[in-house]
């Protein structure tokens, strides 16, 4: 599967407890057709102590969602978009394009 979606990317979650928020994307996982979004799907772990005396504590961490539940937001019109892919003319760079405004994506 092509991803559209990358490492740093801002993207809009489309469906589930955290819909219509923004959030900037902190991991892919292309095998499981995941991503990781900064402060969404947020899960409680509970870690052990590590050494003696040391206290156990409940961290709050992002778990991945489904790549279908999120979209590309274009830097250039800040609108969620699906993103098309091209070819660059000078060279084999492959591009992703902005539907909506035809602004490159970087």
């Amino acid at each position: 599967m092509i991803f559209f979606i990358k490492k740093n990317d801002t993207v809009k979650i489309l469906s589930g407890k955290d819909r219509a928020k923004t959030g900037r994307v902190l991991k892919v996982v292309p095998d499981e057709e995941r991503v990781v979004v900064e402060g969404v799907n947020i899960r409680k772990k509970h870690r052990r102590a590590r050494r003696q005396g040391e206290k156990g504590q409940t961290i709050m961490i992002p778990m991945p969602i489904h790549v279908s539940n999120v979209m590309l937001v274009c830097p250039s019109c800040s609108k969620p978009t699906r993103a098309k892919r091209s070819v660059a003319s000078e060279g084999a760079r492959k591009l992703r394009i902005c539907r909506k405004c035809k602004a490159e994506i970087s």
